[in-house]
């Protein structure tokens, strides 16, 4: 039984140490866009997701706030307040370690800098009676086309997948698009995968 759990304990040690060096990759490749690349790169992928069925027809829908070396999708949030939809994002509860979903309907008053200073509803945004949605933007570090995501490596949004239900699509630049990421029994696939150039939707 021991050495069943030396095994187990060393495959997740090799799994999170080639998530580390690929995380190192990625950076180093993205590093090398520049801020209006960043810029035009973004307003592509927000007109190729505009595009989609899918995104027409989401009438609930799990945006993410974008740090600066994210795809930045904030024009499409305010798009879908400004028709009607019903918009959230994530707010990180520091005493669960975790996120949970809260809609929003005001960006200028119901958001504020959360717990790292990524924009997010302020507390008064009670939580979500149900946390169904019919779309659900996940940022990553890196992305695969079988759906796999390389996230920071915290496992919030790996929790928070495992809460909310819906549609779930990866949202990265095309340098954030790798052949295969390693996956330990915890990550979660997505089932689309957007880029500025790319609209794939994973094989089941």
């Amino acid at each position: 039984m021991q050495q069943r759990h030396a095994g187990g304990a060393q495959m997740q040690d090799t799994i999170q140490g080639a998530k580390r060096v690929l995380r190192g990759q990625v950076r180093a490749e993205f590093n090398r866009l520049g801020a209006p690349e960043r810029a035009a790169a973004s307003a592509q992928a927000r007109a190729r997701l505009a595009a989609q069925p899918l995104w027409q027809t989401a009438q609930r829908v799990l945006f993410f706030a974008s740090l600066p070396e994210e795809i930045d999708l904030w024009p499409l949030l305010t798009e879908a307040l400004a028709t009607g939809r019903s918009v959230a994002l994530p707010r990180f509860v520091a005493e669960t370690r975790s996120y949970e979903a809260r809609l929003i309907r005001d960006p200028e008053q119901d958001l504020h800098a959360g717990h790292f200073g990524i924009r997010e509803p302020n507390p008064h945004r009670a939580p979500l009676p149900s946390a169904r949605f019919d779309l659900i933007l996940v940022p990553g570090v890196a992305f695969d086309l079988q759906g796999r995501r390389l996230g920071r490596g915290k496992g919030y949004y790996d929790q928070l997948l495992k809460v909310v239900q819906g549609m779930t699509c990866g949202v990265g630049f095309d340098q954030q698009i790798v052949v295969e990421i390693p996956v330990a029994p915890h990550d979660v696939r997505l089932n689309f995968i957007l880029t500025p150039t790319r609209w794939v939707a994973v094989k089941a």
